[in-house]
């Protein structure tokens, strides 16, 4: 008789602290980087950055309480990541009051996530748009509580610079999610490819007009990483790349963007 012992299956089904997705973090750090090109941080920064980087696992561990099969594995890792997140949310609120407003468009798009969250399909394009729009509001967030402003972060009352980099930080969240999505969960369906080269293109184009509005020569150093990334979206899948190569790629791709963002 084998005396091996058998990993209890309480053991092996353990639920993760963190997300086994690991592309989402540069998602997250990319409008942070690109807000600091153009603040100076405080210690506000940091602690947005706290509020914002708990957000992602506890909004995760809560996702799967929605609809996993054994829910309870995730009571743990959703207190401990709602607990971390929820003291500097509430000292930012009360430093800085009129994040309320923002915080009320983003709840909007939470309930977004929520909604495919419960019907099991957080990977649904709209999904993925509700919280790449999240991502690119921290961009006027992050502007906002750097520099200690009174106004409200929205459309309008932000610096044409910080305006811009919200545009910036959207193009390249949205091409990449269908860049990846063509090559891996949706490479059997053309119309990705299709759409991932059509919006990259398209962008292009955009980031004249972006680099216009920031002010000229300087400007030109935005359109460099969104013709890179068009270069990208035809190259990058002609041949069949293992999800690490592509994530390498991408996570390149946002490090020449944030370069060109302190650049220009």
């Amino acid at each position: 008789m084998s005396t091996a012992t058998t990993p209890r299956p309480a053991a092996r089904r353990r639920a993760p602290v963190l997300p086994p997705q690991h592309g989402a973090w540069a998602f997250l750090a990319l409008p942070l980087v690109l807000a600091c090109t153009v603040v100076t941080p405080s210690w506000w920064t940091v602690v947005l950055a706290v509020a914002w980087f708990a957000a992602y696992p506890a909004s995760y561990a809560g996702g799967r309480l929605l609809h996993d099969r054994r829910p309870q594995r995730f009571r743990r890792p959703f207190a401990l990541w709602a607990a971390v997140a929820v003291v500097p949310t509430v000292l930012l609120v009360f430093r800085f009051p009129r994040l309320a407003w923002v915080g009320g468009v983003l709840l909007v798009l939470v309930a977004v996530n929520v909604r495919y969250a419960r019907r099991n399909d957080e990977r649904a394009l709209i999904n993925d748009l509700a919280l790449i729009t999240e991502c690119a509001l921290l961009v006027p967030v992050t502007w906002a509580v750097s520099t200690g402003a009174a106004t409200v972060p929205l459309p309008g009352t932000v610096p044409a610079q910080v305006a811009v980099l919200t545009v910036v930080c959207w193009l390249v969240l949205a091409g990449s999610t269908l860049h990846v999505k063509s090559l891996i969960r949706e490479r059997r369906d053309p119309r990705y490819a299709r759409a991932s080269r059509a919006f990259a293109v398209s962008s292009v184009v955009v980031s004249v007009a972006l680099a216009a509005k920031w002010g000229l020569p300087e400007g030109w150093a935005l359109v460099v990483p969104f013709a890179a990334l068009a270069v990208r979206a035809f190259l990058v899948g002609r041949r069949p790349a293992r999800a690490k190569v592509i994530g390498l790629v991408e996570l390149a791709m946002f490090a020449l963007v944030a370069v060109a963002a302190w650049l220009a």
